[in-house]
Order: C-alpha cells, then sequence, then structure tokens
C-alpha cells in the first residue's frame, strides 16, 4: 500500500482486477464468462466481448494517437487484445460497440432492468452508484491544472460519482449523476435524475484526462441542447 486506508484517493488499476478476481473465485467462472452469462447475453449485447470473432475483427474501428508533427497516425492494438490467450482482466481488453453500450446505460437508468428484464437488483445498483470513499476528494479534477474539483466528486463501486456540479464537462449533469472515463477516450456518464446517459465512443490512444477533455464537454453541451429542445 502507498498509504493507509482512508487517507487518500488513488486510482488503481490492480483493485479493479482484484475485485475480478473475487468475482471467478465467488461464482465458480472466469470473468470473461460470469459477465457474458449474467449480464451481456441477457442485455442482448451480442458485440461486447473480451474475444473477438474474425468477423468482428473485420469491424474494429482502427485507433489513433498523436504522431511528432502533431497529427494523428493510426496505431495497432495492443499485443494480446481480443485473443482468446489472453486472460480476460477487468481493467481493460473488453471490446463493445455504441449500441451495446447504450443498452447497458438504459439498464442502469431502470435501476437494473431493461426491457422488463431484470439484470441488477436495485440494491446493487444503488451500491454502485453510492460514494463509498467518505468526504475525501477524488476523481481526476483534483489537480489546480485540472479545476481543482476533487470535492466535487466521490467513488462508487468501479463509478465516479458527482457530488455537485461544476463549470465545464460536469455542468449540464444532476447530483448523483455518475459514470467513468475508459481507455481511448471513451466516456460513459449516467444522469438518473434527469433520466439521461451520454456515451461518447472515442478511438483515441494517450488521450489525456479524458474526463476533462474538451471532446467531452462539446459532445455533452451538444446532446443536453438537443435533449432540452425536444421537450
Amino acid at each position: 500500500m502507498k498509504f493507509e486506508p482512508g487517507e487518500k484517493w488513488v486510482y488503481t488499476q490492480s483493485g479493479i482486477n482484484a475485485a475480478a478476481r473475487v468475482v471467478e473465485v465467488v461464482s465458480g467462472r472466469s470473468f470473461d464468462v460470469f459477465v457474458r452469462e449474467r449480464l451481456f447475453d441477457p442485455l442482448g449485447m451480442s458485440d461486447t466481448t473480451f474475444v473477438l470473432s474474425a468477423a468482428q475483427r473485420e469491424r474494429l474501428a482502427t485507433a489513433y494517437a498523436r504522431d511528432r508533427d502533431g497529427g494523428l497516425a493510426a496505431v495497432p492494438l495492443r499485443a494480446g487484445f481480443g485473443d482468446r490467450d489472453r486472460p480476460p482482466l477487468a481493467n481493460g481488453g473488453l471490446f463493445s460497440t455504441g449500441h451495446d453500450y447504450a443498452r447497458f446505460c438504459r439498464m442502469l437508468l431502470g435501476q437494473g432492468v431493461l426491457e422488463e428484464t431484470r439484470v441488477l437488483s436495485e440494491d446493487a445498483v444503488r451500491t454502485l452508484s453510492t460514494i463509498q470513499t467518505g468526504a475525501m476528494p477524488t476523481g481526476f479534477f483534483q489537480r489546480e491544472s485540472q479545476g481543482g474539483h476533487g470535492h466535487n466528486y466521490g467513488w462508487g463501486i468501479g463509478t465516479c460519482v458527482l457530488r455537485e456540479p461544476h463549470e465545464g464537462v460536469a455542468a449540464m449533469l444532476s447530483p448523483g449523476s455518475y459514470g467513468h472515463g475508459g481507455a481511448w477516450g471513451t466516456q460513459a456518464w449516467i444522469d438518473p435524475r434527469r433520466r439521461v446517459a451520454y456515451i461518447l465512443m472515442v478511438q483515441r490512444s494517450n488521450f489525456p484526462n479524458s474526463d476533462g477533455s474538451g471532446v467531452r464537454q462539446a459532445f455533452q453541451e451538444a446532446a443536453a441542447a438537443a435533449l432540452s429542445s425536444r421537450r
């Protein structure tokens, strides 16, 4: 440990993988089989997988990274990702689509239910979206260069929970909204009060602090404005 529990919050990849290992021990299934049987199949998420088929590989989006000239260049898939020989890890390597991810977020908005199928209990959804870190500052906005908004966030079970909105990427969200940025700049934020989910699929490697990126802010502002015009 780098510090005593309860003293400080730091994002950890090993903690996510340890949680997945707990799932494997308790369920008696490998992590990929467990999430497929308990989440992906019941939700109809047919393109969400740790192991890509040949047909899925042909549809895989190209990833990009900044080159030395400041432009974007295509980069290959990380070694082992999508292969059957790579152990399924909770911190990365899961492939999905916007359509599939939307079904997952709709289930969360439905308090564990999608199209009359209950996938998670209300207690489970409440637990993962409830702050578990007390009053300590958390999240990816703690530095002054990032706005110093650490006290605006708490951390749930694998989710960042917004205590109070702030200017920028959280201005259009309600208190209690929760979500998490992922690899390649992907974003998903659930606003239970407004019953809205924001899903942003980006294929950009080395995207620094995608939670606070201008891309995320522009997308959520445009989406919020479009939703407001329909009401």
